[in-house]
């Protein structure tokens, strides 16, 4: 099995050190420059996350808070300093480890294998996909906006399933219809608009931005 690592950090010697490193330990290893890349990233289903805590925007505490209540993978914070306080406030948060900047590469390594052999014995982890707040658990089936829970039909769930996982394709009222019931099912693909509507009815009870997109004359495409 190829373990797969997300490694978080402002500063791009850092992000090839780490990435170069990994890769030669046969690691899978993506990289992102901040906090927003990294959410973005959690959808290609990281093991374990190096995070950085001191970067611009958003730093890593604050992306740990977005991503713990979804994410159960270990989070090693990188830190070029750390007080008594930011230590507790990190755990307290949910992180599992930190390490001090400059580190030993070695030293990072053996920490990283010890948390990957622990989620080992822990169990599968879940497949997720974040679109600025709002939260996808494909595992589970569940939707979240800012952790409070957007109650979706089999069906509507099954249009967000298909739409957000080809996001920026376009696919037409029939073609959502046959994916999803297959030809032989009876029924009418005219149905879909009623469940797209219903889907940004209740989205749009906790946010304003549009998901769902049309494309007039030719179908939906998601675009969060």
């Amino acid at each position: 099995m190829q373990y797969k690592i997300l490694a978080v950090d402002d500063e791009e010697p850092i992000r090839r050190l780490l990435k170069d490193f990994f890769n030669m330990q046969g690691y899978l290893v993506y990289t992102a420059a901040d906090g927003r890349e990294a959410i973005e990233l959690l959808e290609k289903g990281p093991d374990l996350i190096l995070l950085d805590i001191n970067m611009p925007d958003m730093d890593g505490f604050e992306v740990c808070r977005k991503i713990r209540n979804h994410v159960n993978c270990p989070i090693i914070f990188l830190t070029a300093k750390v007080e008594e306080r930011d230590r507790v406030n990190g755990l307290m948060i949910g992180g599992d480890d930190y390490v001090v900047k400059p580190f030993s590469m070695e030293e990072l390594s053996a920490r990283v294998k010890a948390h990957l052999r622990r989620e080992e014995r822990s169990g599968s982890k879940e497949k997720l996909k974040f679109s600025d707040e709002l939260v996808i658990n494909y595992t589970e089936r569940t939707v979240f906006y800012q952790d409070k829970e957007i109650p979706l039909t089999r069906m509507e769930f099954d249009i967000v399933e298909l739409l957000s996982m080809h996001r920026g394709q376009i696919f037409s009222k029939e073609k959502i219809y046959e994916t999803l019931r297959g030809f032989e099912e009876e029924g009418d693909s005219s149905t879909i608009a009623e469940h797209v509507r219903r889907i940004r009815l209740k989205i749009g009870k906790f946010s304003d931005k549009v998901y769902v997109d049309t494309v007039w004359g030719v179908g939906y495409k998601w675009i969060g």
